[in-house]
């Protein structure tokens, strides 16, 4: 029997494989965390499964998403990474990344962690929401609204309540897998 899945993540393996061991399980490490800041800030506007299929390139071209280097980033940094056909080329998210690495880094010294400080919207757990259908599943929340505005407010850019509210989820802040799913 096959196992019942959310609808969104289809018959590609490599969807497949991120829903049923990473989309809404609680991370809590400050750089798994920055890594989906910055997947998901990369994604807005483009399909979750095309960030997937260059994640490993990400990875490698932004320094394994290791914030305290891409906070020094300079602008041949910013021309390598405008000319790597293997991630996402816009110069605007590019810049972003390295600006949201200074702003996550002052959210830690304010806050111990930025881990501490994102979770503090949830009050340290995550939302268990019971969704029966995709379209019961929303793509904002006030919670994703004050977290946005919060960001914006210290600085961060490309992180609008839409794209927090992804981050939420990929990260287990809310758990809006169906109800039927089997990684619920």
């Amino acid at each position: 029997m096959e196992k019942i899945r959310c609808g969104w993540c289809g018959k590609d393996a490599l969807y497949i494989d991120y829903h049923d061991n990473e989309w809404g399980k609680p991370v809590y490490d400050d750089e798994t965390i920055f890594e989906f800041l910055v997947l998901e800030s990369f994604q807005a506007g483009l399909s979750w499964i095309t960030i997937l299929r260059k994640r490993d390139n990400f990875k490698r071209a932004f320094d394994n998403f290791d914030y305290k280097v891409i906070a020094n980033y300079d602008d041949s940094k910013i021309e390598e990474l405008l000319a790597n056909a293997g991630i996402i080329r816009n110069r605007l998210k590019i810049l972003a990344t390295v600006n949201n690495a200074k702003r996550f880094m002052e959210v830690q010294k304010d806050f111990g962690s930025f881990s501490k400080y994102i979770w503090g919207f949830v009050n340290g757990k995550p939302i268990e929401n019971q969704p029966k259908v995709l379209k019961d599943v929303p793509a904002t929340t006030e919670i994703s609204d004050a977290l946005a505005k919060d960001l914006k407010k210290r600085g961060f850019k490309f992180l609008g309540s839409t794209v927090v509210y992804a981050h939420m989820q990929a990260t287990g802040m809310v758990n809006d897998h169906l109800v039927d799913c089997c990684a619920r």
